[in-house]
């Protein structure tokens, strides 16, 4: 109980500032909690859906590789699926699968980078609304000197004190704040990697069935070996900043 007081007592000596900070804080804890379980969940699984959905592929089994693909939550099997539903049809149009992987690959990376931006406003924000409790509290402390004429501890104590307290929950909201976002771009990174070697591996897999004579590319021109890789459809760079939810 006593620890309770002192929290709240800390709160209300923060002043108004207090309370957009506290508002932060619980929103960038929102966000974190559904991040970090949208990532676990989209990286569970990416590498035995790769193996399995190919060896079932290879084995002229596509209807079970899609299968395995639908089963799997997260955006390696999304793209094993654009592409074995194309491969599926017996027949495609010259880059159709380098397409489908592209588009499917843009989506499922929009879908992994939503609620970043809320993570890296709240860091930069948060100093700041801080630093601006600290100014207020020094105009305070400044007011209260020129008010009783003196100067005394007792009048700018307060004012002082707002200050101190609004920039601390500043910082203690935007250092975790800073360590989750960027562990965030981290995972997402990663699941990049498992995205681009997905796309490859069902551009390999779609190219030997052309060579043996499973699939017809049409308008006489090659499949494309190398794939547009998710990562090029990035509209803007993840950035460090001080920096489904």
């Amino acid at each position: 109980m006593e620890s309770q007081y002192n929290i709240l007592t800390l709160f209300a000596d923060g002043g108004l500032m207090m309370y957009p900070l506290v508002l932060c804080s619980l929103v960038a804890l929102g966000v974190i909690i559904a991040k970090a379980w949208t990532l676990y969940a989209a990286h569970k699984g990416a590498h035995r859906v790769l193996n399995e959905a190919e060896e079932a592929a290879r084995a002229g089994r596509l209807d079970e590789a899609m299968e395995i693909s639908r089963g799997t939550p997260g955006p390696t099997a999304a793209i094993l699926m654009a592409g074995l539903r194309r491969i599926r049809q017996g027949s495609v149009r010259t880059n159709e699968i380098d397409q489908a992987i592209s588009t499917t690959g843009a989506i499922e990376l929009g879908f992994l980078e939503r609620g970043l931006v809320i993570l890296a406003t709240i860091a930069n924000v948060a100093p700041l609304m801080g630093f601006l409790g600290t100014v207020a509290g020094m105009i305070e402390a400044f007011g209260a000197i020129e008010a009783a004429g003196t100067v005394e501890p007792g009048l700018v104590a307060g004012g002082i004190k707002v200050a101190l307290l609004t920039t601390a929950t500043g910082l203690v909201i935007a250092v975790p704040i800073n360590i989750a976002y960027n562990f965030f771009v981290t995972r997402i990174d990663t699941l990049i990697l498992d995205m681009e070697q997905g796309s490859q591996r069902v551009l390999n897999l779609a190219w030997d069935m052309e060579k043996d004579g499973s699939l017809t590319v049409l308008d006489d021109v090659p499949l494309a070996r190398e794939a547009v890789p998710p990562s090029a459809a990035r509209g803007t760079e993840l950035t460090d900043a001080s920096p489904d939810v």
